[in-house]
């Protein structure tokens, strides 16, 4: 299990963009995990998105899922490295994420050749699917120092 701490420790993401709260199990080679992600009314998105339904960006989900196979998978390398998005595969929402819900975010790994890898995600809200697909991500190296701007 993960708590924040160590998914802070594993990947970059930030308040308010942090999407995962806890990681629940996570197999011992790192490459099958379930994490939580408990859904406020006072998430920052819902102020603008469909403010009179809050309903979560369903492009958020499938972050939360990214973001729970990256935290797994660095977790368990142990390397300084970003995993970055490159690909979206077969996602579907079948029903809307609200205040109150709690997601259960399962990810597998499908395979990782190199610095390429893809994973399966599956969201729910207790036994009901909300989403599921295909995730495509490259293993690259943090930037040495933030971009002068």
């Amino acid at each position: 299990m993960l708590d924040l701490v160590a998914i802070k420790e594993a990947i970059p993401q930030r308040y308010p963009f942090l999407m995962i709260d806890r990681v629940i199990e996570l197999s011992e080679d790192g490459k099958r995990a379930v994490a939580i992600k408990t859904v406020s009314g006072n998430e920052p998105f819902f102020q603008g998105h469909f403010p009179d339904y809050p309903i979560m960006p369903g492009v958020l989900i499938v972050e939360a899922l990214a973001q729970a196979s990256g935290a797994a998978l660095l977790h368990q390398l142990g390397a300084d490295k970003l995993a970055v998005l490159t690909g979206l595969d077969g996602f579907r929402f079948r029903r809307p994420v609200v205040p109150g819900d709690v997601l259960r975010l399962e990810v597998e790994l499908l395979r990782l050749r190199g610095p390429i890898g893809r994973i399966h995600g599956r969201a729910l809200v207790g036994d009901e699917l909300v989403t599921e697909g295909q995730i495509t991500f490259a293993l690259t190296d943090p930037p040495s120092q933030m971009p002068a701007g």
